[in-house]
């Protein structure tokens, strides 16, 4: 689950900054997040329908709220840092790899040790967790000695409308349940790079719980990857925080 705290842009041009958070800290994207934001300001009646402008903090995301529920958001340039990126793992053996950028630091397997099914869910986690430990033994980093702070497993779909399936392990230990829009968005990096996915040519991404995305990337004026991830958000609840003065954890448990 991430947390999305809204703030005042710095560009006025966005309708609201965006810091995004999980259980450990912020994180630079949020596919997810931006498609939450974007449905839960229409219906506090902040937006209407079309386009508009969402700062992170990693760079200003456009967002076109198409219905009341589907958004689509574009992304920040993305690209794939390393390929074909071998690292042994305890228990696993070598395990192959592409590390890309897609709003936060992915380490992407094709072809995953274990199978993605919901029951795998606890090995799973396990196994990527494992994978992460590894890299960082091994000073595997992205840009700039970046943590890669996301493991990124891929096998086969398992619906008929999806290209593959994804399970997405998340800072602070936590699998993704949705097909991560910053994760789907190096892997579209990645097969850009390979020359697999052309620009416009769309492909649908299913996540470990059978959710999915639909993303396709275009080439900016500078040939950076510029993704789209197409995806559907719903309002659960309204909730109100409370302070009492003499609650002696009323900031949180620190």
């Amino acid at each position: 689950m991430v947390g999305a705290l809204l703030c005042e842009p710095t560009d006025a041009s966005c309708v609201t900054g965006a810091i995004f958070f999980n259980n450990v800290g912020y994180l630079g994207m949020c596919g997810h997040g931006a498609i939450g934001i974007a449905v839960t300001l229409a219906y506090l009646g902040r937006i209407d329908l079309g386009r508009h402008k969402i700062e992170t903090p990693v760079g200003i995301v456009q967002v076109e709220l198409v219905g009341p529920n589907e958004v689509r958001v574009e992304n920040v340039a993305s690209y794939c840092h390393r390929r074909e990126v071998t690292v042994a793992v305890d228990g696993l053996g070598q395990i192959t790899g592409s590390i890309a950028w897609g709003g936060n630091w992915f380490f992407l397997v094709d072809k995953t040790p274990v199978e993605l099914k919901h029951a795998n869910i606890p090995r799973l986690t396990a196994t990527a967790l494992q994978i992460q430990q590894a890299l960082i033994d091994n000073g595997i980093t992205g840009a700039d000695g970046a943590m890669i702070d996301h493991i990124e497993l891929f096998g086969p779909a398992h619906s008929p409308t999806a290209n593959s399936r994804n399970f997405v392990l998340c800072p602070g230990g936590a699998y993704d349940r949705s097909p991560c829009g910053t994760g789907t968005s190096a892997k579209v990096a990645c097969l850009a790079a390979r020359d697999e996915l052309q620009p416009g040519e769309e492909w649908v991404q299913e996540s470990i719980i059978g959710s999915q995305f639909t993303m396709h990337y275009r080439l900016d004026d500078d040939g950076q990857i510029i993704p789209t991830i197409t995806g559907r958000a719903f309002v659960s609840a309204e909730t109100m925080l409370v302070q009492q003065p003499d609650d002696p954890f009323a900031d949180g448990i620190k």
